[in-house]
């Protein structure tokens, strides 16, 4: 029998794993420790299945934790010391404060590549908002409600980051710790910036309409091929290749947005 207070102590040692834990009456813990000498490190996991434990009840239905329950850190609960997930506690339910050292990728569960599937990506940040969403938590703990606010607010910004290409590509590329500079790149290619400054200039004097949607099917097929090189590059590890592509794409996704606002416009 080993009290929660020396479990607690033995779980930070190196080398050992928490395989079941159930704290009796006396409030200690019956537990079996096996020896983790692969990973170096411990790692805290429970044997029993929290199926039917994983579950919040949100103010519009009973919504499923189960897809959000994977332990992808080695967390503990600040709520009832458990082993804990990226966003709630799957031995008492209580939501958990943000962990903002967790990738993006992690944190919407995507395979960190260039060419992810966005409508994946959209689904699973309509899943993690059902039941982070701070609505679900006007009943609960001034604490939970705070990390409700914390994590919905983590999530929206995971997503508004890897949706879309460009600014997917800025973060990746400081993942692997690539350096960008701000404002317009001095090294950029003469060729590209006289190209990107005549396309200004026609966007500018055109008062047509056709003239302006042409303009931007064209601007759209070069940054198709522009991702499509991003995503050959990152997959080699290219990053030299990769950061002037960036600079590409930043210049064409500027004008993008031009033409984008003349449309609304109406030219």
């Amino acid at each position: 029998m080993i009290t929660l207070h020396r479990l607690r102590i033995l779980l930070k040692t190196p080398g050992f794993k928490h395989t079941y834990a159930c704290i009796s009456n006396e409030q200690r813990l019956n537990i079996v420790l096996t020896p983790c000498l692969a990973s170096g490190r411990a790692v805290s996991s429970y044997s029993r299945d929290f199926k039917d434990v994983c579950h919040s009840n949100a103010a519009k239905g009973r919504l499923t934790l189960n897809s959000f329950s994977t332990v992808t850190v080695n967390r503990v609960c600040w709520n009832c010391g458990a082993s804990a997930d990226l966003f709630f506690c799957a031995f008492c339910k209580v939501i958990q404060p943000p962990d903002n050292k967790t990738s993006y990728f992690d944190i919407l569960k995507c395979e960190e590549n260039f060419s992810l599937d966005t409508q994946k990506l959209q689904q699973k940040y309509v899943e993690l908002q059902r039941v982070l969403h701070p609505d679900n938590f006007t009943q609960k703990s001034q604490k939970e409600q705070e990390y409700s606010e914390e994590q919905s607010a983590l999530v929206n910004k995971a997503y508004r980051t890897l949706q879309k290409p460009l600014s997917r590509a800025v973060y990746m590329l400081e993942l692997r710790g690539v350096l960008l500079e701000e404002g317009t790149d001095a090294t950029a290619d003469p060729a590209l910036l006289l190209e990107v400054m005549e396309i200004n200039e026609s966007l500018a004097e055109t008062r047509s309409q056709d003239e302006v949607s042409a303009i931007g099917r064209s601007v759209q097929e070069k940054l198709k091929d522009l991702t499509e090189r991003m995503n050959s590059s990152l997959n080699r590890g290219d990053l030299l290749a990769a950061k002037m592509l960036l600079n590409k794409m930043k210049y064409f996704t500027n004008i993008q947005e031009k033409v984008k606002d003349r449309i609304t416009q109406g030219c």
